[in-house]
């Protein structure tokens, strides 16, 4: 009778040994550019004329600044330096001889070979702890949004019922209704136009109020708005590696690594100012207001502007043919669709610039400040492109111009919160904290060889494998970075991979203690430990995702380190330590055997 074949034990096929090794030599690639550091670097944008590679070597020579190498790729140019300290010195002499719309900004460029770069894998980005860097903390305020709202509700009821009057009190919009208006018509009104909006009526005076709900909605959209707004006005700004994020219900974090000097970053980011186009009117009827012009100077405006500033998509300075300052506006295809409507019926009619920004008062509440910046009659039909005056300097234009280009805030914004973290401290996190993993691992590996004899090798294998999977896998993931409590993680990440196969080791040596050979001790400790390591990772790594959620920052870091990590010690104290362990002794039925 013929014995039925024995399912060999501790083999693996030959795929899983050629996953583990493509898997290994891909996040040693994305580990290497790490370790090469990166370079100072400039980053020069051209948006008018661009000019080439000779001709700012020459400025930077001219200032005793020598670049290592000049890249022109279309319509951007890197400029590699020598150190950091030369590149706030070389970014203001650009700016001095470049055109005024080229944006020249601080970057760090890798420093690993260009076939490295050219396949895909980049360096670890640093936070702002590590890099230096700038952060603000900023407050949405939201109650000139929830004002501009009850106005609208003036104005539609207004529009719709000609003889009724309207006006805000408190926190609620107080209708009154003339003229025959009946309480029917209005309730009807507003709870087609406005359904969200909590109605009451008494007699003929309507009061309505927002909602929880509606204010949530707003606040959100607000905020929502702020954000991308806040991303535009970074990326305009040139700045590399930002973070831009909502913390809270109506706050946003903004942290700008390797920004040195915040100045210009504050001016652009604290900024609220706005265009509007309103027509000009002879100051009757209720739909007006009152602004005054650079003269202080009253002038009647219609209350509903033509359009506002979000319809903008580039504006630049210019001068005019009197020599004066100018900003060229350019709008999306609703924006000039409206202007082209407006002015080709109102030829021969004043058309007013206005001008607003927020500021705090002495109680800290948020005013609105507007004025009229110039008065133009309509001479013929305008489109998508056209000039306004009256800006003030050339400088007064750039910064109009850039502040338009990157967007209006739907809502006023206040720095809570600024903090300036210099690079030499930034440099000393990244020496300390690597210091530090350095020693843990060091001593970890050094205790499980002693420990372990020859089944410590395997483990220290592993757990070199697991340090840089871990630094290849961060490299990979796009928006990952590193930060300081980041690292605390991958120290941790030490002890909890070492902890794989210390339970695995202590398993087979129970198994061997039992009386049964070498090789079904491995088979036995592997699938034995296995549920229990799973399950402590498991319950691990939901912590690790409740942290990132939660968490906002330093804390997000950490739970980023911290579940990658997971994931690399589970791939190298399981599934590598096994496939080594297959090959050098998981063959070997012989019970006597010392490991």
């Amino acid at each position: 009778m013929k014995k039925p074949s024995r399912q060999p034990i501790n083999r693996y096929a030959k795929w899983k040994y050629v996953v583990l090794i493509f898997s290994l030599l891909v996040m040693l690639l994305s580990a290497l550019p790490s370790l090469y550091g990166e370079n100072a670097a400039l980053h020069i944008n051209h948006r008018g004329q661009i000019s080439d590679a000779s001709q700012i070597a020459q400025y930077l020579e001219h200032a005793n600044i020598t670049p290592t190498s000049i890249e022109q790729d279309g319509d951007k140019t890197i400029v590699i330096l020598n150190s950091p300290k030369q590149q706030a010195a070389a970014q203001t002499l650009l700016k001095q001889h470049l055109d005024e719309s080229t944006t020249v900004a601080l970057a760090m460029e890798p420093a690993a070979p260009q076939w490295l770069l050219k396949s895909g894998f980049s360096p670890i980005a640093l936070g702002l702890d590590l890099r230096g860097g700038v952060q603000f903390l900023l407050e949405v305020d939201m109650e000139p949004v929830y004002q501009a709202h009850r106005q609208m509700v003036i104005d539609e009821f207004s529009s719709e019922f000609r003889t009724s009057r309207g006006r805000i009190t408190g926190d609620s919009v107080q209708l009154n209704l003339f003229g025959g208006t009946s309480t029917a018509e209005a309730r009807a009104f507003l709870r087609q136009q406005f359904p969200n909006w909590h109605t009451s009526i008494q007699d003929n005076t309507i009061r309505l109020s927002l909602t929880d709900e509606e204010k949530s909605t707003l606040r959100n959209l607000t905020v929502q708005q702020n954000l991308q707004i806040m991303r535009e006005r970074i990326a305009e700004l040139g700045i590399t590696e930002a973070s831009v994020q909502r913390q809270g219900e109506n706050r946003i974090r903004i942290e700008l690594p390797g920004v040195q000097d915040p100045a210009a970053a504050k001016d652009v980011i604290g900024a609220t100012a706005s265009l509007a186009f309103h027509a000009v009117t002879d100051g009757r009827g209720n739909r007006t207001q009152v602004l005054p012009d650079n003269d202080g100077i009253p002038v009647n405006l219609e209350r509903r502007a033509i359009l506002g500033g979000e319809h903008i998509i580039d504006a630049r300075a210019g001068v005019g043919d009197m020599g004066t300052a100018e900003v060229n506006i350019s709008l999306d295809t609703s924006g000039g669709r409206k202007m082209s409507q407006f002015t080709r019926s109102n030829i021969g009619n004043p058309m007013a610039t206005v001008y607003s920004e927020y500021s705090r008062n002495a109680a800290g509440n948020s005013e609105q400040l507007s004025k009229v910046i110039s008065i133009a009659t309509i001479q013929s039909q305008l489109g998508s492109r056209f000039r306004i005056t009256g800006v003030g300097s050339m400088q007064d234009a750039q910064e109009l111009a850039l502040l338009l280009r990157a967007g209006s805030l739907t809502a006023p914004v206040t720095i809570i919160e600024e903090r300036t973290i210099g690079p030499s401290l930034g440099a000393e996190n990244v020496k300390n904290g690597f210091a530090a993993l350095a020693l843990g691992l060091g001593l970890t590996l050094t205790f499980i060889a002693l420990w372990y004899r020859r089944l410590g090798w395997v483990a220290n294998v592993a757990l070199l494998a697991n340090m840089m999977s871990l630094f290849g896998l961060i490299a990979l993931l796009p928006g990952a970075v590193l930060t300081l409590p980041g690292i605390a993680g991958m120290v941790l990440t030490v002890g909890m991979a070492v902890d794989a196969n210390v339970l695995i080791f202590e398993r087979i040596k129970d198994k061997m203690r039992e009386g049964r050979t070498l090789a079904q001790s491995i088979e036995k400790g592997f699938s034995s430990a296995f549920r229990s390591i799973f399950d402590a990772n498991l319950t691990t790594m939901i912590v690790a995702i409740a942290l990132y959620a939660i968490g906002n920052g330093p804390v997000q870091g950490f739970a980023i380190t911290l579940g990658l990590g997971l994931l690399t010690s589970m791939f190298t104290g399981v599934f590598l330590s096994r496939a080594i362990i297959n090959l050098v002794w998981g063959r070997d039925q012989r019970r006597e055997v010392r490991i």
